[in-house]
């Protein structure tokens, strides 16, 4: 099968499409034959040698978390699908003609492979941090950089749930983010005084890594209030640095929910055919995403 890998920790060059054996689902798995792969950012960190305590690597590695597909092995003592499923889950090395796959669900009718893909990491993303945030219906929630797959999710989410949110973002997506029901502002000079004069703010995601945290700290009052998945030095500030998954299984099913009575939509921003994660993985890292990227295969 056709794999995408990385021999040694670096740039986007690194990573080469190979020939490689497939994978077989074991205990309490399942594989499926990989119709698209989610494009996220932990992926480039991984490729890049910065979150090996998370994930840890063996070179040579395979790429990728997110991925949905067709069922075709099942592993002893799983129940509740069948060959020929179509689901979306998290795995690993899923930039791939065949993954094996450790959380899943069925995937929502009417939602294609490519639109699928980009949900998984991402949803779960969303969840736990608005969990780990504690902002309450009727306050108002501040995220920088929201114009992303998982900035897209939480302003779905907290709208959903009665948040009102404030995202910040390039002026190309600052219709995006009305389109979502956010009030919209651009980052910048000046932007700390564009968010004040929408409204007080109860708490704050970090999404984009940007070295925004002590404002942000300064516009909640309080860096308990603050939440970053994005900027390391978090911690040094007070905030909590957000990077351990939470229950899969339960965020899968939580946005296959939701996406059938349509209180969550991310769109593709862009896809790539397998051969060319390198320039998904650079396109990433430059930022500026409308919803998400995904490697089709």
């Amino acid at each position: 099968m056709k794999k995408v890998s990385f021999a040694e920790f670096g740039g986007p060059d690194v990573l080469r499409l190979i020939d490689a054996e497939e994978p077989h689902a074991g205990p309490g798995l399942i594989r499926v034959a990989v119709r698209a792969a989610g494009v996220n950012p932990a992926d480039w960190r991984v490729r890049e040698g910065q979150i090996l305590k998370a994930h840890p690597v063996q070179l040579p590695a395979g790429v990728g978390l997110d991925a949905a597909g067709v069922v075709d092995e099942i592993g002893e003592g799983v129940d509740g699908v069948e060959i020929g499923d179509h689901v979306f889950g998290e795995g690993t090395s899923t930039y791939a003609e065949f993954a094996v796959l450790s959380a899943w669900a069925r995937m929502p009718e009417g939602l294609t492979f490519e639109e699928a893909a980009g949900y998984p990491s991402v949803v779960e993303t969303a969840l736990r941090i608005l969990r780990e945030v504690g902002v309450e219906p009727g306050q108002t929630l501040l995220v920088s950089g929201a114009s992303g797959g998982v900035g897209s999710a939480v302003l779905q989410i907290a709208r959903d749930r009665g948040v009102t949110v404030i995202g910040t973002a390039g002026p190309a997506n600052q219709d995006y983010l009305r389109e979502l029901g956010a009030l919209a502002t651009t980052y910048g000079d000046g932007w700390t005084d564009r968010v004040r004069a929408l409204g007080p703010v109860h708490a704050a995601l970090d999404l984009a890594g940007s070295g925004v945290v002590p404002e942000l700290v300064a516009l909640t009052g309080d860096p308990r209030k603050v939440v970053s998945i994005a900027d390391l030095t978090a911690p040094d500030h007070g905030v909590r640095f957000s990077g351990t998954a939470g229950s899969v299984p339960a965020a899968l099913a939580e946005a296959a929910a939701l996406i059938t009575r349509r209180a969550l939509h991310i769109p593709v921003d862009t896809s790539y055919p397998l051969a060319e994660a390198a320039a998904a993985h650079a396109d990433s890292q430059a930022g500026h995403t409308r919803g998400r990227r995904v490697l089709i295969v």
